[in-house]
């Protein structure tokens, strides 16, 4: 293995300012602060998508090569442009990681696991058509829906207020949980963070 081959980290969501406080957002919350962590700016890329290269870590301390990655198509066409960035930077799918929003564990926690089902969430369900299903996935927790309310429309939803109050922990939480993942491992960062 070549020793800084690099890692595509993807946050899904959908595009557009009326979705960007939705929950099915908080993968594209995690990438910016990703993103700042890193240093650069998210810039238009071919594959249909917004992207950024560069390194974990502190600036200069010569971290992790990455490109971060957030999809312009819909959530439910996410594979698209994953796949295409995967095929652009050479990237195997083995050094995937997808950060998404996650009905089935409560809000605020994380998971970290690598394959797997889709769980019904569309975005993943595209990303395993394009690419097989064995790449690495921070879950993070919204919730189930309260009441009968339909599930799209409840990931559709911005975040509640009380739910605001403790989201930028939360979202750093993820981050430093995708560092762990490709710094330390998955065993490693899965005793840290899955909660």
């Amino acid at each position: 293995m070549i020793v800084d081959e690099p890692w595509l980290i993807a946050g899904l969501g959908n595009p557009g300012p009326q979705y960007a406080d939705n929950r099915h957002n908080v993968g594209f919350m995690v990438a910016d602060l990703l993103a700042d962590r890193v240093g650069g700016t998210f810039k238009a890329h071919k594959a249909r998508a917004l992207a950024l290269e560069g390194r974990l870590g502190a600036p200069g301390a010569g971290g992790p090569r990455v490109v971060l990655a957030k999809p312009l198509s819909f959530m439910n066409l996410s594979g698209g442009p994953v796949s295409a960035l995967s095929t652009f930077y050479r990237i195997p799918v083995s050094r995937l990681v997808v950060i998404h929003d996650e009905l089935d564990i409560g809000y605020g926690a994380l998971r970290l696991k690598r394959g797997g089902g889709d769980n019904g969430h569309n975005g993943l369900k595209s990303i395993t058509a394009s690419l097989g299903r064995d790449y690495y996935r921070v879950r993070f927790g919204v919730g189930r829906p309260p009441g009968r309310m339909d599930v799209a429309a409840f990931v559709l939803k911005d975040f509640s207020t009380a739910e605001r109050k403790e989201l930028d922990y939360f979202v750093d939480r993820a981050a430093d949980a995708v560092e762990a993942l490709i710094t330390q491992g998955l065993e490693r960062a899965q005793s840290a963070y899955n909660s």
